[in-house]
């Protein structure tokens, strides 16, 4: 497979999230960390409370919410090892699809012409198959979003050998015109979504 990787654009600074609410007194001070979270704010009125241990980098179109080990958390899409997931807005979705065409739910989102690194290993390429789920997911109350569960796997750039398996996970809500890509299966992001709360 002789093609190249796209560099992405890197993304400004950490963004500004609102400190959690301090534990109540009489919770254990374990419990108490485990359920603390904290808003992030999304166009449209959307608001994910996210775990407190969750970082997030960038703004606007393109924020990233890093939720384990990262080697470069302020690293453009496609920056591999890095366990987070993006929540994305329109200009992110203008040229969301592969070739740069605008994304849309029935394709993954894959901004590029060629073969990306893998999310897991730098060392492989991803390729992005079929939906093996499609349908519709809540998003806080009185809000759905397309959901698709994208088929992917990671080769060896020289053999085209399989190394390893995973799914693109995607939400995208079309009137707020918000995608959430999550290539690392985060555990809790579902229940993040389906808590979301709007302004």
């Amino acid at each position: 497979m002789p093609k190249t990787v796209l560099a992405a654009a890197a993304l400004a600074a950490t963004a500004a999230l609102v400190p959690a609410a301090p534990a109540s007194a009489t919770a254990p001070a374990s419990k108490a960390a485990a359920t603390a979270t904290r808003p992030l704010y999304l166009r449209g009125g959307l608001t994910l409370h996210l775990p407190a241990s969750w970082k997030v980098y960038g703004k606007g179109d393109y924020v990233r919410v890093v939720t384990g080990r990262c080697v470069s958390p302020k690293g453009g899409w496609g920056a591999p090892e890095c366990d987070s997931f993006w929540v994305f807005g329109p200009k992110a979705l203008k040229h969301g699809r592969e070739l740069f065409n605008p994304y849309t739910p029935e394709h993954p989102y894959y901004p590029a012409t060629d073969v990306q690194l893998c999310p897991h290993n730098r060392k492989w390429g991803q390729i992005l198959g079929e939906a093996s789920v499609k349908g519709l997911r809540q998003v806080g109350p009185g809000h759905k979003a397309y959901y698709r569960e994208w088929k992917a796997t990671c080769v060896s750039y020289s053999t085209g050998t399989v190394k390893s398996r995973y799914v693109q996970r995607e939400w995208y809500l079309p009137k707020t015109r918000v995608l959430v890509v999550d290539q690392w299966d985060t555990p809790g992001l579902a229940g993040v979504l389906r808590r979301a709360t709007w302004r």
